[in-house]
């Protein structure tokens, strides 16, 4: 490509209106929330949560300019609490000058530890700033619970064929660069492949394809070429780590399927490609709650343990422990059961509301709280045979209600065995 075009087609044609960005139709389409709240310049904190490349930096750089707003950038990856602080006080001085409230976009808010987070809380509360974060994880893991409150959650999806060819006609026929180029794009199914719904990756697939044929040849875009040019520049094009989501995504199901094989291949992918060891080890813990849980309670331990090793020892070290966990939680036997009475135990709640907690189980400080009845009728259960007393646990309406299943595993059959005795009502 001409040496002269420095600025990376994605930033040649970023959009800068709601109309020319391409996707999220449910969240920026006629009459969706966050274009009502856009239109009507009523903006309250947000966070976009989404696999990369789906437009999350875009669309706040739009809505700044849009609204008309002071507009600060911090990444998480590079920024600290005294950087964090020092936008706050220049968005203070700004709104003495300009009553519209400055937006603070944070790329990767999730990698804000909590006290970098507890640095942003005060200035959301107070209306200081409009925080706009961005992230690929799942807020409700990695964002505290006060700032989560604060902020409305929108979830983006991976772009679609449409979008992505959408994307690829604007650019081969808006880029300046692009047009003097005889473009033909003769295939498309390699380039939507090896783009995995992103649109930063398309358009770099794009660049890569056209700086390998010389300006005087016409370029024809076919299946073959895409793959023939990603093999030579495999290097550029694995940067950010290949296939981030499909790759962490086979990584769990190997070790979810029981296969250390599988997880300690998708595991070098992952470190080869540079993924934050950190991430790995999160995700590992995560796991050993959701798939293994009881059936092997010491999985989590050593997740845990696993986290706290490659936090203090980093890489290469880190590679060690992270695939001796890998390799532990892949042969343990798989139960859910956990993480399905959790989930059990949410939609009830959903469904009946807050419901009153029986006064047997109340305690009594004072004198007013005994006389209503409070703790009256409270069994103490290591009064009893066994450390064991009948007694009624849950709310009124809901008695009898089992959202625990114990899974077929030799710990969990102990369990069901010991539950089976003490609990009749609910059938073990």
């Amino acid at each position: 490509m001409n040496t002269q075009v420095k600025i990376p087609l994605a930033e040649r044609i970023r959009p800068i209106t709601l109309d020319d960005y391409v996707g999220q139709v449910h969240l920026v389409g006629s009459g969706s929330v966050l274009r009502n709240m856009i239109e009507s310049g009523n903006l309250s904190s947000f966070i976009l949560w989404g696999p990369p490349g789906v437009g999350k930096t875009t669309l706040a750089n739009i809505i700044s300019k849009q609204l008309d707003r002071a507009f600060y950038t911090l990444s998480a990856v590079s920024s600290g609490v005294k950087e964090v602080r020092e936008v706050i006080a220049k968005a203070k001085d700004k709104t003495l000058f300009n009553p519209k409230t400055p937006i603070l976009f944070i790329d990767e808010i999730h990698r804000f530890n909590k006290g970098q987070q507890d640095a942003l809380l005060g200035a959301v509360e107070d209306g200081t700033i409009i925080l706009i974060g961005a992230t690929t994880e799942n807020p409700s893991f990695e964002v505290i619970s006060p700032l989560l409150s604060r902020c409305q959650v929108f979830v983006l999806k991976e772009l679609t064929a449409n979008d992505l060819e959408q994307l690829l006609n604007r650019a081969v026929s808006k880029d300046p660069y692009l047009i003097k180029r005889q473009i033909e794009i003769k295939e498309k199914e390699a380039l939507f492949r090896f783009s995995g719904g992103d649109a930063r990756k398309l358009l770099n697939i794009l660049e890569i394809i056209v700086s390998s044929i010389p300006e005087s040849e016409p370029i024809i875009i076919t299946n073959e070429l895409v793959k023939e040019r990603l093999q030579e520049n495999m290097a550029i094009y694995d940067k950010n780590g290949e296939q981030h989501y499909d790759i962490i995504s086979a990584f769990i199901k190997s070790m979810r399927g029981s296969d250390p094989n599988a997880a300690v291949y998708w595991l070098a992918r992952m470190i080869k490609g540079g993924e934050d060891p950190l991430f790995i080890a999160r995700r590992m813990v995560i796991l050993a709650s959701e798939d293994i849980g009881l059936a092997n309670p010491n999985a989590l331990l050593l997740a845990q343990a696993t986290f706290a090793a490659v936090q203090q020892i980093g890489m290469p070290e880190g590679r060690i422990p992270l695939s001796e966990c890998a390799v532990y939680l892949a042969c343990s036997p798989k139960s859910n059961s956990a993480y399905m009475a959790i989930d059990a135990a949410m939609a009830l709640v959903e469904q009946q509301g807050d419901l009153s907690v029986p006064l047997h189980l109340r305690n009594a400080p004072t004198k007013l709280m005994k006389e209503l009845g409070y703790h009256q009728g409270y069994k103490y259960a290591h009064d009893f045979e066994g450390n064991f007393a009948d007694l009624e646990f849950l709310p009124q309406e809901v008695s009898g209600t089992k959202l625990y299943e114990p899974a077929n595993n030799n710990s969990e059959q102990d369990i069901r065995r010991r539950l089976k005795i003490l609990w009749q009502k609910y059938n073990y």
